[in-house]
């Protein structure tokens, strides 16, 4: 599914001007004092004001008349928050019953998906990208409904360098921007999200000695993301470009308030990572992360988000399999992390890491699914929020001037209603943020 820039911008939150003179994204002195108490609390209200919206379908005949007295279904097919898991496993589950569970849990439940290009493994020889693999995915997701997202495209980590890059700093540069302009290029109207730059924050700390991050560390932050950040727009204007970190302090702010031309942002959406394998955030810290990056004026995404069910199996060792106590654990603290993000109204998205244990990073029980595909306990739980509490499916009858008037989560709907022949009037609609839903059938 194709995303366009500017229309989803428009729908998540509109521009930054608009951003910050909304209430919705002021930090106020209330807000900095809720506890995780008042948090969950008030999600409800908070998911009401800022998830749904008022509107109204009208039944009118062939000749424009009201038509009083109307069953009318309003079903909804998709949201417009998108709900994602990286899609990592995809042709790789290891039998073709594993695959297809894989495939048919992840479609019940989630709109949205991020696919990987990594640099190192994308193009293990120079000038040989594996596009096949990623054309079939992106295929699959597009006949599915699901939008994608890639990622990453500039990293100086290991797995975005390739052992074939040069010893020359600015022919790296050139490798890497034409490699971005490539890639986003070849995928317009297929994968129209991007995560551009991945991490950006430690090339000060000179974490990683790769080739990559000589070139980065040698040009700056600031400079090695714009340059990546112009050559991703001048292949896509419409794209949406993500920065992302797993930093939430100053560092990463000081870097993305510097990503400015005219007065303008660079990029469209903040990337925020959350791993918790060592630790759940508190829903107050989860609060202030999202208040403080809101002041930016741009939405924010919770790319990488991590709750497990297992424990790990010693200090800096791998991760042992999950466990029932884990699991419920696990189910109960990520049902209370997407409540807070969801009735946050600077939030667009979340993102888990991993959607199943089957080859999750760093071996942990990440998943919503186990090794088998069978779903644990926080897949159930999220199937009744994003599919249940948090979804819209109601019938109603059309009162004395052929309307039904109703409030609905944002996103898109099949409309159905009975004609006087009793033959079936269906139309799909969007449901929008800052529209006036006002949608008319002709029994």
């Amino acid at each position: 599914m194709r995303v366009n820039r500017r229309a989803f911008l428009r729908t998540g939150a509109g521009s930054a001007a608009l951003l910050l003179s909304h209430p919705a994204w002021c930090v106020t002195k209330d807000d900095a004092q809720l506890t995780d108490s008042d948090i969950i609390a008030q999600a409800g209200p908070r998911i009401e004001r800022y998830r749904k919206g008022d509107g109204v379908v009208s039944v009118r005949d062939a000749r424009g008349k009201a038509v009083p007295g109307t069953k009318v279904t309003v079903e909804q097919l998709r949201h417009d928050f998108l709900f994602g898991s990286n899609f990592f496993m995809f042709g790789r589950c290891g039998s073709a019953e594993r695959e297809e569970q894989y495939r048919q849990r992840f479609v019940a439940l989630l709109n949205y998906c991020t696919l990987p290009f990594y640099w190192a493994s994308f193009e293990q020889q120079q000038g040989k990208p594996n596009y096949e693999y990623i054309d079939g995915v992106a295929a699959w997701t597009r006949e599915h409904g699901i939008t994608c997202k890639g990622h990453p495209l500039v990293w100086d980590h290991p797995a975005s360098s390739p052992a074939w890059l040069t010893d020359d700093p600015k022919a790296n540069e050139r490798l890497s921007l034409a490699r971005v302009r490539a890639i986003v290029s070849r995928y317009r109207g297929r994968i129209d999200i991007w995560d551009v730059v991945n991490e950006s924050t430690h090339l000060a700390n000179k974490l990683h000695k790769t080739k990559m991050a000589a070139w980065a560390g040698a040009l700056g932050a600031v400079p090695y993301v714009t340059e990546s950040l112009d050559a991703a727009r001048a292949a896509n204007p419409e794209a949406t470009l993500l920065v992302n970190d797993y930093r939430i302090d100053p560092p990463y702010y000081h870097i993305l308030e510097r990503l400015r031309r005219h007065g303008k942002f660079l990029f469209d959406v903040v990337g925020i990572q959350s791993h918790m394998h060592d630790g759940v955030w508190p829903l107050h810290k989860v609060w202030s992360v999202c208040d403080t990056y809101a002041k930016l004026g741009r939405p924010l995404h919770f790319t990488e988000s991590t709750i497990v069910s297992g424990p790990r199996k010693g200090p800096g060792e791998n991760w042992g399999a999950t466990t029932p106590d884990g699991e419920a654990r696990q189910a109960e603290l990520t049902a209370s992390f997407y409540t807070a993000l969801f009735a946050h109204p600077a939030v667009q998205a979340i993102t888990w890491w991993d959607f199943t244990d089957l080859g999750a990073w760093q071996g942990a029980a990440a998943g919503w699914l186990r090794a088998d595909m069978s779903p644990k306990p926080v897949y159930d739980r999220l199937l009744g929020l994003v599919k249940g509490q948090w979804w819209t499916k109601t019938e109603a009858t059309t009162d004395a001037h052929g309307k039904v008037k109703l409030r609905a989560f944002y996103g898109t709907y099949r409309l159905t209603a009975q004609s006087p022949a009793g033959q079936p009037v269906v139309k799909e609609v969007h449901w929008q943020k800052d529209a006036k839903n006002h949608f008319q059938l002709t029994a």
